[in-house]
């Protein structure tokens, strides 16, 4: 009987073991010497003041300016360094520290062979007993701020580079002469790492700020996109009212119309009943999308819409409240379009809660008058009162506000089609003027011809 073999199953990927970890490191941390993690941008360039932005510049040019020629005089007189050498390394160690506003990492490249190099020539002069080597102490407080520059400019894989490197030369010029002065190679280590972590701490913390600064100012755009949707989507709720009502006078008046008027030809009655067929389909379409609007909306939102006739009532509500307002109403109200009369309300409903919550006690004038042609809103209120009463009430005017302020009044204004004009008065106090377009009248029915036979 014939058996059948199974193929060989492939050999199982290697392991990332601890070599290839190591190795990997290493190229990061090659890579973090060798490229600079920012653009050669000085710190504070974005600062709105000029002494700000030019204060880096004035750091690195005292630097410069203090550790040259004390650098040059210590090695000349406490070393015993020859001068030309000595105004060489002066220079090596100290010039490039100009570079440290716009680029660190090149600055150290220069710094530290300049150091190894001067431990090395130091090697040579016979060691006093106060000496300390193989840094020189203004070498080593030069070399601690070009640290500190590097903490707070590169990424982590570069600071632990520079201070592998700084630990490894330490390290192999303590084993070429041992005794030769006081050995601060230790010390230099210790306190490199230090440096290096307050730069990097403060430059993470920095780097928080910053993404939190940037996240607030989107959630803010969030917030103010998500606020305008809503108040659009409680527009859109209270306009399907009042379009639902006039859909369903037509839909009446179609249907009675062959009973109301008699004598309607059949085609007439045909074109009647198409209309009430096409009112009660579109009543059908806005009460399902009554139900989409609807379905996380509350109860009050389904109560009647208010108006005018409910504008006393609103003013007497912010009176209990604890603010004194007055209410003015001129006549010629009547007969105000349901859309205009809702907007009117609602703006001096979010005008008066703005007034409760940010003005409390001050007092406040509410005037709508109406010229024939536009319907004039105007919410004016006065300085808050300072009367130091911690036991006034300043509750909210009612459950049903919109809570959106001046971005709702703007929607329903643009609905209507009108203008809108706020701002804080120059005595105090602010103000809040709508103008809403009315439609035109309508024109008088003309009055029936005289029949002679009855004069």
């Amino acid at each position: 009987m014939a058996t059948s073999s199974l193929p060989p199953s492939p050999p199982p990927p290697p392991a990332d073991g601890l070599l290839s970890a190591a190795r990997r490191n290493l190229r990061e941390i090659a890579h973090g010497l060798t490229h600079p993690s920012h653009p050669p941008v000085p710190p504070l360039a974005d600062a709105p003041k000029r002494w700000q932005r030019l204060l880096p510049y004035v750091v690195v040019v005292a630097l410069a300016a203090i550790f040259i020629p004390v650098t040059i005089t210590v090695l000349s007189d406490q070393y015993g360094l020859n001068g030309g050498l000595a105004g060489a390394l002066g220079v090596a160690q100290g010039a490039p520290l100009l570079m440290l506003a716009h680029r660190p990492l090149q600055a150290w490249w220069i710094i530290f062979p300049a150091d190894v190099l001067g431990a090395v020539l130091l090697l040579g002069q016979d060691a006093g007993q106060h000496d300390v080597w193989p840094w020189t102490a203004p070498g080593q407080v030069g070399y601690l701020f070009v640290l500190l520059a590097l903490g707070l400019r590169e990424r982590r894989q570069a600071l632990v580079g520079v201070w592998l490197a700084t630990g490894a030369a330490g390290l192999a010029l303590y084993l070429v002469s041992s005794d030769h002065g006081t050995d601060n190679s230790l010390l230099l280590f210790i306190l490199s790492a230090v440096v290096l972590v307050i730069g990097a701490t403060v430059r993470e913390r920095g780097d928080v700020q910053r993404r939190l600064a940037e996240q607030e100012t989107i959630s803010e755009a969030e917030r103010a996109q998500r606020t305008l949707l809503e108040e659009r989507t409680r527009i859109a709720r209270e306009l399907h009212d009042v379009v639902a009502h006039h859909m369903s006078v037509i839909t009446v008046q179609a249907d009675s119309a062959p009973y109301r008027l008699g004598g309607l030809s059949d085609e007439v009655q045909e074109e009647f009943d198409s209309i009430a067929a096409s009112a009660r389909e579109s009543l059908g379409e806005m009460r399902r999308l009554l139900l989409v609007l609807r379905s996380e909306g509350t109860e009050a939102e389904r109560a009647p819409q208010p108006g005018l006739d409910r504008m006393q009532q609103l003013v007497e509500a912010t009176v209990r409240a604890g603010l004194p307002a007055e209410l003015s109403l001129s006549a010629g109200l009547e007969g105000v379009p349901q859309a205009v009369d809702l907007s009117a309300y609602r703006i001096v409903q979010e005008a008066l809660a703005n007034v409760v919550r940010h003005a409390p006690g001050a007092r406040t004038r509410v005037s709508v008058s109406s010229d024939g042609t536009h319907l004039t809103v105007l919410i004016v209120n006065d300085p808050p009162e300072h009367t130091g009463s911690s036991h006034a009430p300043h509750t909210p005017l009612e459950t049903t506000g919109t809570g959106h302020g001046l971005v709702g009044m703007r929607e329903r204004v643009r609905l209507t089609g009108g203008t809108l004009d706020t701002g804080p008065l120059p005595e105090g106090g602010f103000r809040v003027a709508a103008r809403l377009p009315l439609p035109p009248a309508a024109p008088p029915a003309p009055a029936p011809p005289l029949n002679p036979e009855d004069s």
